[in-house]
């Protein structure tokens, strides 16, 4: 994209190039051109078991609790959801995923929320044109940098995320064994009381 901006101020022009260089990444970024999109080949690099996965997020969790939420941020100094999703799989998973939303929802291939695996993309629709991303870990719960609370664990079965559901995407490649436990009835999600 190329733009000519004609600023006066230099302040002002600092802050206008500081603006656009965020709007490129975090939870709310634009659509990618088709051509930026990656294949779902592009992200699975080796066959996890969803026990490993799990084990894995779960570790992730607890070193990156409670960092602080960061547009554009990417590490646990700060960090927004889709610097999260891409700093986790790249240093628990050996996985790239693009860095922004938009294009993070187009790898893998696409899962309910009854087939949600450990490792399984979860998106969200919180606003007009605002995306939010996060890590299903299991038990019903998934991992993600919120705007309010930083980097946490959350229950997806809240109304608040239920109603903002906008789809899973499956990005690992699991072990045939534990997919086909996956077939098995789901354990009930955690209460709606539970304290976060």
């Amino acid at each position: 994209m190329s733009a000519h901006l004609h600023v006066r101020s230099p302040l002002v022009g600092v802050s206008l190039l500081c603006l656009v260089g965020l709007m490129g990444s975090g939870c709310t970024s634009s659509q990618p051109t088709a051509q930026d999109a990656p294949s779902a080949s592009d992200t699975e690099a080796r066959t996890w078991s969803p026990s490993e996965a799990e084990s894995r997020l779960r570790s992730a969790a607890q070193r990156w609790g409670n960092t602080p939420h960061e547009l554009g941020g990417e590490s646990q100094s700060g960090a927004d959801c889709s610097g999260l999703v891409q700093s986790v799989f790249s240093n628990q998973f050996e996985v790239t995923v693009p860095r922004t939303t938009e294009q993070q929802v187009q790898v893998g291939r696409q899962v309910s929320q009854s087939e949600l695996q450990p490792g399984d993309l979860v998106f969200f629709r919180p606003g007009y044109k605002k995306r939010h991303v996060g890590i299903y870990l299991s038990d019903g719960e998934f991992l993600h940098a919120s705007a309010s609370s930083g980097v946490t664990v959350s229950p997806l079965d809240r109304s608040y995320w239920q109603d903002r559901w906008w789809q899973g995407r499956r990005v690992l490649s699991l072990t045939a064994t534990d997919a086909e436990a996956s077939s098995a009835p789901a354990p009930p999600p955690p209460s709606r009381n539970a304290t976060w």
